[in-house]
């Protein structure tokens, strides 16, 4: 269960006597520390740490960190918007502690997810965890909707040299070949052991199809916690990787060309019980209100990848025909689509059912990204949205006029086409808010500032180990 109280000076309820009593144990479990974690707008993992002893004052007070990073860009350059950027104020971050969890990858470490608000004891409006807590509060409260969600987490291994920051498979095999499992088999194992230990619920750990690319799809959870932990999970394959002497990129391009790293989105809403997007009357077993949740999020996808396909080396990946999917089309177990309908197997649609949304990597900040897709389809929810006809195979096939009449649109192909889409549509930055939304365009336009000029393999390698 996620927290869904905000933070106040002194402490939620309970948290104080709570976080003591989590010090001691943890102590004498040989954990001499905290991570503080959150992600920022450029997608980048940001982090305070408190000896384990301080986990009661930082229940109680927060932990300072200026609100700048806000507005920090990848490589750590600032840029500004009339609220954010100045060396001015400060926040508190609050620890999760329903969600804290030991670092089985990291001996002597524990992490947990924080909430940041002013020195006043208001929510700040640059977090992007509370503003996701807000909508699916939001969309339990006035629609009786809630979610469960989860991100698949693709990543590359590589030798832990680098050599000159270059990328060099740390195995070697075809695409899921059982040559690369074999290879990574003391890695991969002791992973999957981490992540046990850590609670993660492990569904497929795999070769994938690029160089030294790896994929782990873990359970499905409620939105807040899905995000939380995909930050663990790959705080955790980084950990563990580097005990093994390798080093992992979750770059939506490791090189400049070929397939890079995705992060599916995967989401399915439910009312009472129930799972919308199974035992109704629509296409392949949708209720009404899927159809038109699914809609919503196809509808607002060219908005959507400013904050989902955050980076300039989310557009290396972007490209048709390497199941990234580019274009406004939805199928069933279509891999091409932008939006996936994933029934499951007879005997566990029920469960199972959800859609996928696969324009989406590893850059994006998941809190931001979680709320906006559901945003996007609860705006569609609300208006009833008509969901258009399927389109299987690959839409890349359609000639000019068909595509036109079926309203087959390819995506953004540039970060700033995105941020373009983004400025536009007032119910994606509205989920965000004001100062949130613009800092979304801040730091963007910053991004693409600093790409200028690079071609594909410089923009690879310059956020190649960014992630």
């Amino acid at each position: 269960m996620t927290t869904l109280a905000d933070p106040v000076p002194g402490g939620r309820p309970g948290d104080v006597e709570r976080a003591t009593a989590l010090s001691a144990e943890l102590t004498g479990r040989g954990v001499h520390g905290v991570v503080l974690s959150y992600v920022d707008t450029a997608g980048i993992g940001r982090v305070k740490t408190v000896p384990t002893a301080k986990l009661a004052a930082a229940a109680a007070w927060g932990v300072g960190m200026s609100p700048v990073f806000d507005t920090f860009l990848a490589d750590d350059s600032i840029v500004t918007t009339d609220v954010l950027g100045s060396p001015d104020g400060d926040l508190r971050l609050y620890p999760d502690l329903d969600r804290l969890a030991v670092l089985a990858g990291q001996p002597g470490w524990a992490w947990a997810p924080v909430d940041r608000i002013t020195q006043e004891g208001e929510p700040h409006p640059g977090c992007g965890r509370t503003v996701l807590r807000r909508i699916v509060a939001d969309a339990a409260e006035r629609h009786g909707v809630t979610f469960r969600a989860a991100i698949e987490i693709e990543w590359a291994v590589g030798r832990g040299d680098r050599p000159g920051g270059a990328f060099v498979p740390a195995v070697t095999g075809p695409a899921y070949g059982a040559v690369r499992q074999v290879e990574s088999s003391d890695y991969a194992a002791d992973l999957l052991a981490a992540l046990a230990a850590q609670g993660v619920d492990v569904e497929q750990l795999h070769p994938e199809y690029a160089p030294g690319q790896f994929e782990v799809s873990v359970g499905a959870l409620d939105p807040v916690a899905a995000a939380d932990r995909s930050v663990l999970v790959r705080q955790t394959i980084r950990a563990v990787a580097i005990r093994h002497g390798l080093a992992v990129s979750f770059s939506p391009a490791v090189l400049g060309q070929g397939v890079g790293n995705g992060g599916h989105l995967h989401l399915s809403a439910w009312r009472d019980g129930v799972n919308l997007h199974s035992g109704g009357g629509r296409r392949y077993g949708m209720t009404a209100e899927a159809e038109s949740f699914t809609a919503g999020v196809l509808a607002r996808l060219p908005a959507l990848l400013a904050v989902t396909a955050p980076s300039p080396a989310s557009y290396l990946r972007l490209r048709p025909s390497q199941w990234a999917g580019v274009f406004t089309v939805w199928g069933r177990e279509t891999r091409e689509a932008a939006v996936r309908i994933v029934t499951g197997t007879t005997g566990q649609r029920e469960r199972a059912a959800n859609l996928e949304v696969k324009p989406v990597d590893l850059a994006a900040n998941p809190y931001l990204a979680l709320a906006c897709v559901i945003a996007a389809g609860l705006d569609g929810l609300t208006s009833s949205a008509a969901l258009p006809d399927e389109v299987t195979g690959d839409p890349v096939r359609l000639a000019a006029a068909e595509a036109a009449a079926r309203g087959v649109r390819r995506l953004p192909a540039s970060l700033a086409e995105s941020v373009a889409e983004f400025r536009e549509d007032e119910v994606v930055r509205a989920a965000l808010g004001p100062v949130l939304a613009d800092a979304v365009i801040a730091v963007r336009e910053g991004e693409i500032a600093a790409a200028d000029g690079l071609d594909d393999d410089g923009v690879a390698a310059a956020y190649r180990w960014k992630y």
